[in-house]
């Protein structure tokens, strides 16, 4: 868009494409070498931030690092991060950690995490992961699948699930990030903080040359699982050479390039990173962990996903990875705050009006740029200072987000910047450039990335709506991976002619941007023939006030129906202003029939920018939300489809079952 290409080279793409030998940052190497080479580049710059009050942290009673303050962040610069890293590493290798051991990681998103990857990698070995939210069974496939010899857990209860399934498993080693005590007989569980000291206790600086020197960039760094929205996580195969040839396409994409204006926002030296999303995701793992330390960059942690509001007013970052729901949240939390009073309401409307206008023009004439002036006075400002008052830009991954949002926050002044990826590609594959951002698309693909699109995927009628070229997404180039770990007949099934199969429905513009559609696999076939994809429709939900959570349903049905978690706050707002009583229970809510008609007036709305046979007809209303706790989402943050299905088949079979209940039925 013209206001955000001023001053930016007309010839973006040729420059990234000769960037590189320049930067060091980028380079072809291990990832053990890429953070030693940062460090030396780095040592004096913060490399972490961790908060106090939050872990009982082995480190720390160790006194390896100080405890910080109750909700106060402390700092670790990047030779302090390398001490205990070169400690852990001679740790790992003392406790009987040799190269190409596989080793789990099985911890939320902190300071440690980092540190034990960047040991492990430093030691040899392999890192694969598990996430916080597996039940033992799972946590017995993803260690047990990837024959894992050793698993470094988070606290007592993480270790616990470990335990529980133990005799199924073949560890020499498990080691605790926080203290532990009760353990004393087990000679092969250990604190970090004990591992640390046990390694400090190795004359390790010539070994660790050699370690270091042992591994090749074609050498396994990491077994990744998928989240597994359908079926068993198959874990992804990710060399050293496709992780840094990851880090250094976006790196050419989003780094400090020469060409660059001054005013133009970089990740580099000067970012501050807020990490919250599973570093047990890929995404999350070279986009706030690999790409940051390799530019320079300090990593603040956040408590939670449910904390995040209050840490980034505390650590004020310049850079925020996320998923989607974590930017609808966002919007909710503004919606919530607009809510005092009528006239905030209104003010609120008309801002965020204004703002989608501004978003979606390339020239503004003096009555809007006087009414956007205004707005960001009343609102915009407030937006981005309850945003930390310091930030660059979002980045956006993992999932679809919707254009409506995207251009919302865009018109704001809250730059967010959309890509696509997925694990098998280390993971990103495109990413929109700053110099020329389109809202709603993925950006246009990565230097040294080639994609193509399967056009024989398609059904007629998908063809037909096609206003570029359309298919399912091929990708090939040296951050993919080679296949998954001892599943032959899942990497054969994954590849064609050398290309990567994404599985999903991708638009290619005239200007070489992406656009999604959907999964191919999560395209509705109603029983008259009929495709429909069920993302755009939910995402057109992503700026509703009234509806926290969709899922599009109609797999074999004559009709587009929905499962609805409404926004339980505002329809408390709602029935204070209408003076509605309703009852305190959240199931009792949803039976009530006036809530439903609330409902079903927002359902209208939208539907009226969809065709007929796209339009939610029915609808019931689910009284819980859907997390990764409840199993109802990945740790992405990822709808689990199948067992929302699942879960939820009683209030399926009533949707298209009992079809004219007039109170559920949309227009």
């Amino acid at each position: 868009m013209a206001d955000r290409e001023e001053g930016a080279a007309s010839n973006w793409r040729e420059a990234e494409s000769r960037y590189g030998t320049e930067d060091e940052a980028i380079g072809v190497s291990t990832l053990g070498r890429l953070f030693e080479a940062s460090t030396s580049r780095n040592r004096d710059r913060n490399a972490q931030l961790y908060k106090g009050g939050v872990y009982d942290r082995s480190l720390v009673s160790e006194g390896v690092v100080d405890a910080s303050a109750a909700g106060r962040y402390s700092p670790l610069t990047y030779s302090e991060m390398q001490h205990i890293v070169h400690n852990l590493a001679a740790g790992f290798r003392d406790e009987g950690i040799e190269p190409g051991d596989r080793v789990g990681i099985f911890a939320s998103t902190r300071m440690e995490w980092a540190q034990v990857d960047f040991a492990l990698q430093v030691a040899g070995a392999v890192v694969t992961t598990v996430y916080t939210e597996s039940s033992p069974e799972q946590v017995e496939y993803l260690l047990g699948d990837s024959d894992s010899s050793a698993v470094v857990v988070e606290n007592e209860t993480l270790l616990e699930r470990v335990l529980a399934v133990e005799d199924q498993l073949d560890l020499s080693l498990i080691v605790v990030m926080d203290d532990l005590s009760g353990y004393e007989h087990r000679d092969d569980i250990l604190t970090l903080g004990k591992l640390h000291r046990s390694g400090e206790s190795v004359s390790w600086p010539l070994k660790l040359e050699s370690w270091l020197n042992n591994r090749e960039v074609d050498d396994l760094a990491s077994i990744i699982y998928t989240s597994g929205t359908t079926g068993k996580p198959k874990g992804v195969k990710l060399t050293h050479r496709q992780f840094r040839s990851n880090i250094n396409q976006v790196r050419k994409r989003l780094g400090p390039r020469p060409d660059k204006p001054p005013d133009l926002p970089v990740i580099g030296e000067d970012t501050t990173a807020l990490a919250f999303l599973p570093l047990a995701h890929v995404f999350e793992r070279t986009a706030d962990h690999f790409l940051m330390f390799a530019s320079g960059a300090t990593v603040a942690y956040a408590e939670s996903a449910d904390t995040v509001a209050d840490d980034i007013q505390t650590v004020q970052p310049t850079n925020v990875v996320s998923v989607p729901r974590i930017y609808e949240r966002i919007y909710d939390s503004m919606l919530e705050q607009a809510s005092g009073s009528a006239l905030k309401e209104r003010i609120f409307d008309w801002a965020v009006r204004i703002a989608r206008k501004h978003a979606r023009s390339d020239s503004h004439g003096v009555i809007h740029r006087m009414k956007h002036s205004l707005a960001d006075r009343l609102v915009y400002s407030d937006v981005r200072e309850q945003l930390g008052g310091n930030l660059n830009f979002f980045i956006s991954g993992g999932g679809s987000l919707s254009r409506d949002l995207s251009e919302l926050f865009w018109g704001m002044g809250v730059w967010i910047v959309e890509g696509y990826g997925l694990t098998e590609a280390s993971p990103v594959v495109s990413v929109n450039p700053l110099e020329n951002v389109e809202p709603g698309t993925l950006g246009p693909p990565l230097p040294g990335v080639d994609v193509g699109l399967d056009e024989s995927v398609l059904s007629e009628q998908q063809q037909q709506r096609a206003a570029g070229d359309l298919g399912e997404l091929l990708v090939r180039g040296p951050n993919v991976t080679d296949g998954y770990w001892e599943n032959p007949s899942a990497t054969e099934k994954a590849f064609s002619d050398g290309w990567l199969r994404t599985g999903d429905i991708v638009e290619r513009t005239d200007e070489d941007y992406l656009v999604f559609h959907d999964r191919r696999k999560q395209i509705l076939v109603l029983s008259t023939g009929k495709n429909i994809s069920p993302v755009p429709i939910e995402d057109a939900f992503a700026t509703s006030d009234r509806i926290e959570q969709i899922m599009v349903i109609g797999d074999d049905e004559k009709f587009v129906a929905a499962l609805v978690v409404p926004n339980f706050e505002a329809i408390e707002r709602w029935a204070d202003r209408e003076q509605i009583h309703l009852p305190d229970d959240n199931a009792a809510v949803c039976q009530n029939d006036r809530v439903k008609r609330w409902i079903l007036d927002e359902v209208n709305q939208v539907n009226e920018q969809f065709e007929t046979e796209e339009r939610i007809k029915m609808f019931e209303l689910i009284p819980e939300e859907w997390t990764p706790e409840n199993d109802l989402l990945t740790p992405s943050l990822k709808k689990r489809r199948h067992n929302i299905l699942e879960r939820y088949a009683g209030q399926v079979d009533r949707i298209y079952a009992e079809q004219d209940r007039p109170a559920l039925a949309a227009d």
